[in-house]
């Protein structure tokens, strides 16, 4: 199958817990992942475990919430953390603690993009309840 190159190979943003497509499991190490990634309840909704393409798109709409709060963080921290008598090195901290967390979740929403996508490639929908 000419798909098992495309993802993994080609991007540092393909999850290295995910399988390449393609290969044996690769979709079950996929909605494993997807699953880490949603809050608890979600991830154990059957309906989104039989779906992993529903899993993908609850993961990416949670993490575009997640990357909205993180940028607000980081935004008004320098605005409103001296408020809260913090001194100047712990807002420091916390603004490098925001900016290293934007580009982590930046990284995650992409490979979520990219598995999403090799779900849909794939035809991983499964008929029925």
């Amino acid at each position: 199958m000419t798909m098992s190159l495309t993802y993994s190979a080609i991007s540092t943003d393909w999850p290295c817990q995910v399988k390449t497509p393609g290969t044996r499991d690769w979709e079950r190490s996929a909605s494993k992942w997807l699953r880490e990634l949603v809050p608890a309840r979600y991830a154990s909704y059957p309906l989104l475990i039989r779906q992993p393409i529903l899993l993908a798109r609850h993961a990416q709409i949670q993490l575009q919430q997640e990357i909205r709060v993180v940028r607000t963080a980081l935004h008004s921290a320098r605005a409103e953390l001296p408020a809260l008598g913090l001194p100047e090195s712990v807002i420091e901290h916390t603004i490098k603690l925001y900016a290293a967390e934007l580009t982590q979740l930046n990284h995650i929403a992409r490979g979520v993009r990219l598995v999403s996508q090799a779900l849909v490639d794939s035809g991983s929908v499964r008929h029925g309840h």
